[in-house]
């Protein structure tokens, strides 16, 4: 098992086939079924298992590196890893075969293409064309048996598993080319006469052979590094985390540790220009920091104490002491890096497509190989053998599937990671695919396109009282109160610098406000009916009070010694960014309705502020998700943008979800596509890059389609009645690998596009 050192094998555990779980043992050994090495089947412990898994096949998953039993091509890790670096065996080993090939290829060449060569006729004069055919047999075959053997492996196991694939093409080509020449130089008595040269030898194509494994080989060493690019967004994200943390001992002592040591609780020291090590809380000290890898905006964050701090961010000029709250694999980095690395191994809808194509495409170009070979074999020129082999083997070579099979998956995995640097995260192939086709927009009002958490915006004092003094009052009052306006007017005046009073005979009047004594002086807060209930008249200020409703703010009335003292408005602010994203989405022509369990009257207030006409008011939590339901049967493709755990129903339902990463848990679980920072202009790049990323892959698609449409026929002599042009096996090897890289190569452009 990958993994393991031989002497640490044991015959007393159970081993099973990867492809026929039935068939277990006691002890390693083979599968009487498929021949496949078993594997052990209790699981390695977590700490030590690194999954594999297929790039075209994101549901073969092994314990090791190794090789896809659908398509034959390399297993890549599942995970990106920040503490290694980054190892392909598989890679390694095509490089070295590719070189040795490399190097035995180039004196095969000059001597199967001697009578085309300057002073090609000395050559020739040197030895006999038997000889020759002897030392291209001796350099031919290390490159097509040694450097081609994975090939000839994977091209078994096609066959074995009935999942026939690029190798399967490829090892009967070779294999053909190969054979024939080979019997062509012990048994040249076996050919007909006509195919005999004088001295009695026939042509043989050795060089062909091992040009196609060779070129073959390089086409797969400069696939595998350009898909190793593919995770380079990852790998860059892990990358900014630091290596260390200063940790702050009881003793007040500081120590630099290993980023893997620190605990949850620890206090840690966050010096000017360091990274944050981990996520966490302010304790002590102010400081701008930059969150642009997180959430792609360039523009600084105050931090002060009580703020959240997230690892890898970039402290500014001044010095923070942390508390870590969350290590480790809890971090927001670490949860997004497995979160795309999961997307990247999903498949688009559009991969239907290319499976149920794929599923008859070696068959076909098998039956199209024979066709070819049949049809210079009886109706072709002299030498008809030699005619209709080339053409068969290049039929086989040029059509390899490889291309098809990348052109949807590098496409994705380059997007998912693109879209993680720039603060938005897709769950999904899918949710990329859709987004594209989204026509109606569902908002929820709080936390989505308004902060989530009230805040004081408004003191008016009755003439008399002093602002400052009123709002005193007020908060001393509420610091014993756990309602959320409470906490906004406790933190209003905080903000002022105000140091609070401690307030007596403090009761709460259920469903009206509070009511207490501070400074020696009885003070009411709440609705219009507490001040009714002592007596307080509003006077002129009721006036006041309708028209701040109007503006969707919520008015709290405040009596001081059984007089009228003045009102205070809380109100949930609108995003900063909210109103630009909805002016681009709108310009998108995308249908914009705001859902919310607010009263119409604060709902309508918002609308208005932000431009929207469709609003949906007073709706309960449980239906949220027929409201979008209601939408999806007027024949609209609908997105849901929401925060909380009662959107995560309504988030379900839509065709694409779309979480706030400021909000719940449950939400960013029920959604396709997560804004890392809760910034709805998210949805206008998510919906760019889902864009470029369909047109990528359509790009790709054509290219692999066009290029097996036009290579298979002029491989197959088409070109030949009428131009003379007969493709060369060695020609059709060299166009089948650039087809694959220029498939990996295009996809790779969506890490430059401008979203």
């Amino acid at each position: 098992m990958p993994g393991r050192h031989p002497k640490e094998e044991d015959s007393s555990q159970v081993y099973v086939c990867p492809m026929h779980p039935e068939v277990e043992q006691l002890g390693p050994g083979s599968c009487p079924k498929c021949g496949m090495a078993l594997e052990l089947k209790t699981p390695m412990p977590v700490a030590e298992r690194r999954e594999y898994t297929g790039p075209m096949h994101p549901e073969i998953v092994r314990d090791g590196p190794g090789s896809c039993p659908l398509c034959g091509m390399a297993l890549e890790p599942r995970t990106v890893s920040r503490t290694e670096e980054e190892s392909n065996p598989e890679y390694d080993d095509m490089r070295q075969r590719f070189i040795v090939g490399a190097i035995l290829i180039l004196p095969l060449i000059i001597i199967a293409m001697r009578d085309l060569m300057p002073g090609g006729l000395l050559l020739s004069a040197l030895a006999t064309a038997k000889t020759y055919a002897w030392l291209e047999l001796i350099l031919a075959t290390p490159v097509v048996v040694w450097a081609g053997w994975p090939f000839y492996a994977r091209a078994i196991q096609s066959v074995i598993n009935r999942s026939l694939n690029m190798f399967t093409l490829i090892g009967l080509g070779v294999s053909v080319a190969y054979l024939y020449s080979l019997i062509g130089v012990l048994f040249p008595h076996l050919f007909p006469a006509e195919m005999r040269t004088a001295e009695g030898t026939v042509m043989v194509y050795f060089e062909a052979a091992g040009v196609i494994v060779v070129l073959i080989l390089l086409g797969q060493v400069l696939e595998m590094r350009a898909r190793s690019q593919t995770g380079a967004a990852l790998k860059a994200l892990l990358g900014l985390a630091p290596k260390t943390a200063r940790k702050m001992g009881a003793d007040g002592n500081e120590s630099d540790i290993p980023l893997e040591q620190v605990m949850k609780g620890d206090r840690l020291r966050v010096r000017p220009g360091e990274k944050v090590p981990v996520d966490g809380v302010v304790l002590e000290g102010t400081s701008s920091v930059d969150e642009s890898m997180i959430s792609g905006e360039p523009i600084p964050v105050e931090k002060r104490p009580g703020d959240k701090l997230i690892g890898a961010t970039v402290n500014g000029n001044g010095s923070l002491i942390m508390e870590a709250q969350k290590v480790g694999a809890e971090t927001l980095l670490s949860q997004i890096v497995k979160m795309v690395a999961d997307a990247q191994r999903t498949r688009a809808p559009i991969q239907k497509l290319v499976d149920v194509v794929s599923g008859y495409f070696v068959q076909v170009v098998i039956a199209i190989a024979l066709v070819a070979f049949g049809t210079w074999y009886f109706l072709g020129p002299d030498p008809r053998l030699a005619y209709a082999l080339i053409a068969a083997v290049s039929v086989l070579i040029i059509a390899c599937p490889c291309a098809l099979g990348l052109a949807t998956p590098m496409s994705i995995m380059v997007a998912t990671g693109k879209g993680a640097t720039m603060g938005v995260l897709f769950k999904n192939a899918e949710a990329i695919e859709t987004l594209r086709k989204v026509t109606t927009l569902v908002v929820d009002k709080t936390g989505t396109l308004t902060e989530g958490e009230p805040k004081l915006v408004e003191v008016i004092a009755a003439p008399g009282i002093d602002e400052k003094r009123l709002l005193l009052l007020t908060a001393s009052l509420e610091k014993g109160s756990e309602h959320p306006l409470a906490a906004a007017v406790v933190q209003g005046a905080t903000d002022q610098g105000l140091h609070l009073s401690e307030a007596m005979n403090f009761f709460s009047h259920t469903g009206k406000g509070v009511s207490g004594k501070v400074d020696g002086r009885v003070v009411l807060l709440g609705n219009r009916t507490l001040l009714e209930e002592f007596k307080v008249a509003a006077g002129s200020l009721a006036e006041q009070a309708r028209a701040m409703r109007s503006e969707g703010k919520t008015v709290m009335y405040v009596g001081i010694d059984g007089k009228m003292g003045g009102l205070l408005a809380v109100a949930d602010p609108i995003k900063k960014t909210a109103p630009e994203a909805i002016e681009q989405l709108h310009a998108e022509g995308i249908r914009i309705v705001m859902l919310t369990g607010d009263n119409k009257v604060t709902a309508d207030a918002v609308a208005k502020k932000l431009g929207l006409e469709e609003v949906v008011a007073e709706v309960l939590p449980d239906q949220k998700a027929e409201a979008v339901k209601k939408f999806q049967q007027g024949g609209h493709i609908v997105a849901m943008a929401g925060d909380g755990i009662n959107d995560a129903p309504a988030l379900a339902q839509a065709e694409v979800g779309i979480a706030m990463g400021t909000g719940t848990d449950v939400a960013m679980e029920s959604a396709g596509v997560t804004l890392v920072k809760g910034d709805l202009t998210g949805i206008v790049r998510a919906r760019r890059l889902s864009r470029a990323t369909m047109a990528n892959i359509k790009q790709n698609l054509f290219f692999a389609f066009i290029y097996n449409a036009l290579g298979v026929p002029i491989a197959a002599g088409i070109l030949y009645p009428s131009f003379g042009i007969l493709l060369s096996p060695i020609i059709a090897a060299a166009a089948m690998s650039l087809s694959s890289i220029s498939v990996v190569g295009n996809a790779l452009r969506l890490r430059r596009v401008k979203v």
